[in-house]
C-alpha cells in the first residue's frame, strides 16, 4: 500500500530535548490522570473486569492489585507507594524515551525486512497523526501497509482507514475505543480473504492487546491508567509498550516524539 508523504514534522530532538518536551507538555512527568483513577483501573483489572484487559487473556495471574501496581511503577513510572491513594501521579519520561527507542528498533526491523505492518488507534483524537506518520514512513521504506478489507463492522460502527491507520468510525465520527473486537474483525477478515496476518502491529488499547494475544509482534502505546498492555509486555505477549499520556490537549505535542522515533529508526530520510 503506497501512501502520500506526511506534512513536515519538526527536526528530531535530542534525547534530553525530548525528555524536556515530554515533561513540559505533560505527555510524561506529572500527568493529568489522577492517582485515584489509576488505582481504580488497577483494581478493576485485578478483579477480572475484561474491559480493562484490552484484549489480553490475563486469567488470574494479576489478581493482586499490588502486583499490578508494582509492574506499573517499574514499566511506567507511577508512584510505587501503595499508600499514595490520591492526587498527583507520574509517568517517568526516561522510561518513555527508552520505550520509544525500543519501538524505533521494531520499526527499523520492519523496514529492513519490508514487512507487512498494520497500524491502528483507539485514540484517533490524539494519536492518529503519529500512527499515520509511522505508516507513511514505513510505506516509503518498502513495507506493505496492510489494507483493511472494505465493509467491516464492529462493536458497532464500521472499521475504516486513514493514511494507512485503522480506526473505528460511526456516524461520521471517529471513536475512542478500548475494545479488542475491531482488531479481531480485521484479522478474521484477512484470514477469510486468504491474506497473511501482519508481521507487526503498531497500535494502542485493544487494537494492540488483541494483536499480541493472537501471536503477532506488537508495539503498543498506553497511558498510566491502562495497565493491561504493560502486563502483556512483562509477560512477553507484546514486544514494546510505550508509557505516555495518550490524550493531551494538543495532538501536535506528539510531533517531536514522532520525529524522534522515525529518526532513531532511520526512517526520516
Amino acid at each position: 500500500m503506497s501512501l502520500p508523504l506526511p506534512h513536515r514534522l519538526p527536526a528530531a530532538p535530542s534525547r534530553a530535548e525530548l525528555v524536556e518536551h515530554l515533561v513540559r507538555t505533560r505527555i510524561a512527568g506529572e500527568v493529568a490522570t489522577p492517582r485515584e483513577n489509576n488505582l481504580a483501573h488497577y483494581r478493576k483489572l485485578a478483579n477480572g473486569d475484561r474491559h480493562y484487559w484490552l484484549g489480553l487473556e490475563l486469567g488470574d495471574r494479576w489478581a493482586d492489585e499490588q502486583d499490578v501496581l508494582a509492574v506499573m511503577a517499574e514499566r511506567c513510572g507511577v508512584v510505587d507507594d501503595p499508600g499514595h491513594r490520591s492526587g498527583q501521579d507520574t509517568i517517568d519520561p526516561e522510561l518513555t524515551v527508552a520505550a520509544l527507542d525500543r519501538a524505533a528498533a521494531e520499526l527499523r526491523k520492519a523496514a529492513e525486512g519490508r514487512q507487512r505492518v498494520l497500524l491502528a488507534t483507539g485514540h484517533p483524537g490524539a494519536l492518529l497523526d503519529m500512527h499515520g506518520a509511522f505508516a507513511m514512513a514505513l510505506s516509503a521504506a518498502g513495507c506493505d501497509i496492510v489494507r483493511v478489507p472494505l465493509g467491516l463492522s464492529g462493536d458497532p460502527g464500521v472499521i475504516v482507514q486513514f493514511t494507512g491507520v485503522a480506526v473505528h468510525e460511526g456516524g461520521a465520527t471517529l471513536w475512542h475505543t478500548h475494545s479488542p473486537e475491531p482488531m479481531n474483525t480485521v484479522l478474521d477478515a484477512l484470514d477469510r480473504e486468504g491474506e497473511p496476518p501482519p508481521d507487526l502491529v503498531v497500535a494502542d488499547h485493544g487494537w494492540a492487546g488483541r494483536a499480541g494475544q493472537r501471536g503477532i509482534e506488537a508495539v503498543g502505546f498506553a497511558d498510566c491508567n491502562d495497565p493491561a498492555l504493560f502486563l502483556g509486555e512483562a509477560e512477553g505477549t507484546l514486544a514494546v509498550v510505550v508509557p505516555l499520556d495518550d490524550h493531551v490537549v494538543n495532538p501536535r505535542y506528539y510531533e517531536p516524539m514522532t520525529a524522534y522515533v522515525l529518526h532513531a529508526a532511520g526512517l526520516d530520510a
